[in-house]
């Protein structure tokens, strides 16, 4: 926790996460259920700055709160999944446990409390002084001494009772139903002591295995009861935004380039004055892409020279032949061979071909 004291000597923490955030929100507010929720906002933590791990970071979030289906659950992790692979993420897994509720999960931390009692000094000296605190935190621990301890002690998949296996087999092969490939880690505990029964996370292939987590979340029944509210069912996830360049730098630094360079698709260069630039701009914004275009009635040499400025990789040209016949031209900023560099294509097929036109520039 960042804590610290101002100028009128309070006390004040900075937000570490965004769950119990939203959580209480929602039990003093009382929405109708099931209630969902997503957020993107800074998150801040006391810690030594490296790679990946920083004071300030920002975080995009979802949160489903009011059912125990654990189709929802298939639901939350399918979104997350699916938000990687829009963004051109391949080497990620996704890993799955589950925690168990309240019950089982005593049963498995008493059976873990007697294990690493026995092996208190073999454990990192960090938790040589606090495991018994929660000794959930051990198995989190990425220190190779905590590691060998938790990988010869019990596993949390053989205290599930049969309601909690029962929830977590219904999860699983909802996944494999959607095409999402999952693997299960039964030391997977995540990070916050409020998670039960579902727990994920995705691993990223390409970064660092102390800091290649993208993500990750899980289910909180009982979350809301603990902030005041009445008992409420919830699963979530949340990924670092700035864990997520790191990743997609180092799966394809060519294409990250790109893709932080170019902040504007397509620039529309107008010389007939009319209402068809306008028009053009309108189709190719309500199709995704970011679109800009000069005003002004300046030259079409002055406006070939801001796109050029703009960053954009493609330039739509619309001249009066082009308006007469239907047609549009395509050119592409980037390249270098002139033979390649423009082409005449038919008003009608603006945004396909547009879309063609960027992934060209971009290989």
């Amino acid at each position: 926790m960042y804590i610290f004291e101002d100028r009128g000597g309070r006390t004040l923490a900075l937000r570490p996460e965004g769950t119990a955030s939203v959580v209480r929100a929602f039990v003093q507010h009382h929405p109708t259920t099931p209630w969902k929720a997503w957020y993107v906002t800074p998150f801040f933590r006391y810690e030594r700055p490296q790679a990946g791990r920083y004071r300030q970071h920002h975080q995009l979030g979802v949160e489903v709160l009011g059912t125990e289906d654990p189709m929802i659950d298939v639901e939350v992790v399918a979104l997350a999944w699916r938000f990687y692979e829009a963004l051109g993420l391949r080497q990620v897994r996704l890993m799955v446990n589950s925690m168990g509720h309240a019950e089982c999960r005593g049963a498995f931390v008493l059976s873990l409390r007697s294990h690493l009692s026995s092996h208190e000094p073999q454990l990192c000296e960090e938790h040589q002084k606090s495991w018994s605190g929660n000794p959930l935190r051990v198995i989190d621990c990425k220190k190779r001494e905590c590691r060998s301890v938790v990988d010869r002690g019990p596993s949390i998949a053989d205290a599930l009772c049969g309601e909690c296996a029962t929830h977590f087999t219904q999860v699983t092969e909802g996944l494999t139903a959607i095409g999402v490939p999952w693997e299960r880690n039964v030391k997977l505990v995540r990070g916050f002591d409020y998670y039960t029964r579902t727990t994920f996370e995705f691993i990223s292939e390409a970064l660092d295995g102390a800091q290649n987590a993208l993500g990750g979340g899980g289910r909180y029944d009982q979350l809301a009861e603990d902030l005041g509210g009445n008992p409420t069912a919830g699963v979530g996830f949340g990924t670092g935004i700035e864990r997520l360049l790191l990743a997609l730098e180092a799966e394809d630094p060519q294409r990250f380039e790109a893709l932080r360079d170019a902040s504007i698709d397509v620039f529309v260069v107008d010389t007939t004055g009319g209402q068809e630039a306008l028009q053009i701009c309108d189709v190719l914004r309500r199709s995704g892409l970011a679109v800009d275009r000069a005003f002004d009635g300046r030259s079409m040499k002055s406006q070939l020279k801001a796109a050029d400025r703009s960053g954009a990789r493609v330039a739509i040209l619309v001249g009066p032949q082009e308006l007469e016949a239907g047609t549009i031209t395509i050119r592409d900023l980037r390249a270098t061979n002139d033979d390649n560099r423009q082409k005449l294509i038919p008003r009608t097929a603006l945004v396909d071909a547009v879309r063609e036109a960027i992934e060209t520039s971009m290989d």
